[in-house]
Formats: C-alpha cells, structure tokens, sequence
C-alpha cells in the first residue's frame, strides 16, 4: 500500500503497525455520495487481506445503491476513548463488486480465501454463512492516512 500522507508523518502508523490495526479491527464507517451529492455515512463489518479492504454489504442498502451508481468511497476505521489513545487510518479509492449479488454462496476463486477469514473474525465460524442479502465489495486502497495518537508521547 502506497504511502500518500503528507501531514501527520510523525504519528502515522508504520505499514506493520496498520496491516495489524486493520487485521484486528472489525468495524468501520463507509461514505458514500448519495444521488442528490449529499454525503451518507454507515457502519459495516469488514475484513483485510494484506492488501484490499473486503466490505459485506446489504445489497438493499443507500450504501450498496450509493456505490453501484458512483463506487468512489472513504472508509474510516478506528479505535480510542482517551485522546493519548486515539489511532486510525482512512482508506479511499473506488469499490469493485465481486461475486454475485446478493451472495447465495456459488463459488468464486476471488472469495475463496475471503470469506473464512470474514466468517472466523466477525462470526466465529469457519465458513460464510450466507443470507441471500448481503454481496462483497473490495476496496484497494488509492489513498491512505493513518494516526496513532499514542506516539505523541514521543515527540
């Protein structure tokens, strides 16, 4: 993943450091632009692979129409009470839809590995339990800026 920050260098995470953060983590927040130019905002569960940021979404949702209209997204993931504490990333770019929609379970190489890592971090499970609702999404990120309030002691 590319570095593109500017600002913040000093407290950015370190590409070890944000492939753990996004590893851990199970909740984000997804913007999309809705039709009329308004922005909206949801919460998901999501999976990292390394390398893309994999979204399940429902696919009756204002996100999944948002985003087959105009698949540019900014996703914030993050994590913090105090301010001392404070560290997250954005990650922005445009969503590719992988598999079919909504996801009955038909195989797809893309999601072979995908899927158990969902299943296992979000539902303790070992594969996808599929609902006929939801679809993938992957975002590889074009953009990231990351913080981690934590390294401010340092400086």
């Amino acid at each position: 993943m590319a570095v593109t920050q500017r600002r913040g260098r000093r407290i950015m995470m370190t590409p070890d450091e944000l492939d753990e953060f996004l590893t851990t983590q199970r909740t984000c927040r997804v913007a999309t632009v809705s039709a009329d130019g308004a922005p909206h905002v949801s919460t998901l569960w999501f999976v990292w692979d390394g390398k893309s940021l994999w979204l399940y979404s429902i696919t009756r949702s204002k996100r999944w129409a948002d985003l087959r209209r105009d698949p540019r997204v900014a996703v914030v993931v993050d994590t913090g009470e105090e301010y001392d504490e404070l560290r997250g990333v954005e990650l922005s770019g445009t969503v590719e839809f992988i598999g079919e929609a909504p996801r009955t379970g038909d195989p797809h190489p893309e999601l072979d590995s995908v899927e158990p890592l969902f299943a296992r971090k979000n539902f303790g499970l070992p594969e996808m339990p599929h609902d006929g609702r939801h679809a993938w999404m992957r975002l590889t990120p074009e953009a990231t800026a990351s913080w981690d309030f934590r390294k401010l002691a340092a400086l």
